[in-house]
């Protein structure tokens, strides 16, 4: 497999779980309006790369959590309390994740803003 084919691969793996997955939608728009705002005030370089890291966290973690629930689908369509563990603990990551992001967000733009 040549690494273009696996980079266009990754793209749309990123682009099909977008298209389909809300969570990952809402994650996505707010990730767009962080852009915005931080463009209107005008966040430092060190605030951008923080920034830039905790998109890659929230949307990858995001993935995985997609993934993990995927991959259970496929392996048991049943209801078992296992299955619901592991789902649940998956998005659990996902949401920590994405508190702790939305904390330092605060952290960064409420001075901007006060």
């Amino acid at each position: 497999m040549s690494i273009i084919k696996s980079f266009k691969d990754a793209v749309n793996g990123i682009i099909n779980t977008v298209s389909t997955e809300r969570n990952l939608k809402i994650q996505v728009i707010i990730m767009m309006c962080v852009i915005s705002a931080g463009l209107i005030v005008g966040l430092s370089n060190i605030e951008w790369i923080i920034c830039i890291m905790l998109f890659g966290l929230v949307i990858s973690a995001e993935l995985f959590n997609t993934s993990i629930e995927k991959t259970l689908d496929y392996i048991d369509s049943d209801y078992s309390e296992e299955i619901r563990f592991i789902k649940d603990a998956s998005a659990g990551a996902v949401f920590s994740i994405a508190i702790a992001s939305a904390v330092i967000g605060l952290i960064i733009f409420i001075p901007k803003l006060v």
